[in-house]
């Protein structure tokens, strides 16, 4: 049986599953094609869909003479029906796909999924309890240390948005490259441990595991005293998410700046150039939202 696995949406997991579908003996196959052509081909079949969306769907259409697909669950804000079950509402858009089979979103506990996908893929007991044995040394803990909160000649902003956006190399390396070029020195949400994401985040009421995630990361970081301002990101196409971090921006007490991040308009990037000013000298302190007022 020939099975394909995507490293979509920020999934940390990977190697987990990975090493467990191959301890399974099934042919594990990983996208071949680059995350631009990936992009493009899930662009092309639904053009109003966020550029997250796309690229998995690009990924999965790529993988389609598979027997099935495995791909990562994210978590998404309250009212975005791609978080709430991304391969559901996949196969109702698009009608020529491989059987999907979702992974947990981070948080969750691997085992009594796995065993539950295994035994849907292969029907025997068996060989799942084998694989299980085999992939806990991947499983994982979640812990990590904190990324550095300053560098040398540099402002320190807090980027906060859904991993499944700032997880991904393609989706927010030119969001990256740009803070580098205007002497700032970004800490993204995706890059802190999860542990202490979690931790943070039960202090918080939330309708959704990534309602959490993101209240979650922001309240890590907005205190922290390296942290300048804070830069808000969303999928571009994405009201749900960025209806969402509005709302967290407008309670922040620091500088902010709210983006829609589109692979296809660099030019959403454009309003880092004022705010970058705004965090080095520690001016104003009035938030930023482009668009609002259009």
């Amino acid at each position: 049986m020939k099975v394909g696995l995507l490293d979509s949406f920020g999934a940390r997991a990977v190697p987990y599953w990975e090493a467990f579908l191959r301890a399974l003996e099934l042919e594990v196959v990983r996208p071949a094609l680059s995350a631009e052509e990936a992009y493009a081909i899930g662009r092309d079949s639904l053009p109003d869909e966020p550029p997250h969306v796309q690229l998995a769907l690009g990924r999965v259409l790529e993988l389609a003479r598979t027997d099935a697909v495995v791909l990562p669950g994210f978590a998404g804000v309250h009212g975005d029906p791609w978080g709430e079950d991304f391969a559901d509402v996949l196969t109702r858009r698009v009608s020529v796909l491989p059987p999907l089979v979702t992974t947990p979103a981070p948080g969750t506990d691997l085992a009594p999924v796995a065993a539950d996908i295994g035994q849907r893929l292969t029907r025997n007991a068996g060989r799942v309890r084998l694989a299980l044995d085999r992939a806990k040394l991947y499983a994982g803990t979640g812990r990590g240390a904190m990324p550095p909160l300053t560098a040398a000649s540099r402002a320190t902003v807090a980027v906060i948005g859904p991993d499944a956006l700032l997880a991904d190399p393609f989706l927010s390396g030119p969001l990256r490259a740009r803070l580098q070029d205007l002497g700032l020195h970004g800490v993204f949400a995706s890059d802190l441990p999860r542990d202490q994401v979690v931790a943070r985040a039960a202090r918080f009421e939330a309708r959704s595991a990534g309602e959490a995630e993101l209240q979650g990361a922001l309240g890590l970081l907005e205190g922290k005293s390296p942290v300048r301002g804070v830069v808000f990101v969303a999928p571009a196409r994405d009201a749900a998410t960025r209806t969402y971090l509005k709302g967290l921006a407008d309670r922040v007490r620091k500088p902010t700046l709210l983006l829609d991040l589109d692979p296809d308009d660099q030019g959403t990037l454009a309003p880092l150039d004022g705010f970058a000013g705004r965090v080095q000298v520690g001016a104003s302190t009035r938030d930023v939202h482009p668009e609002d007022d259009a």
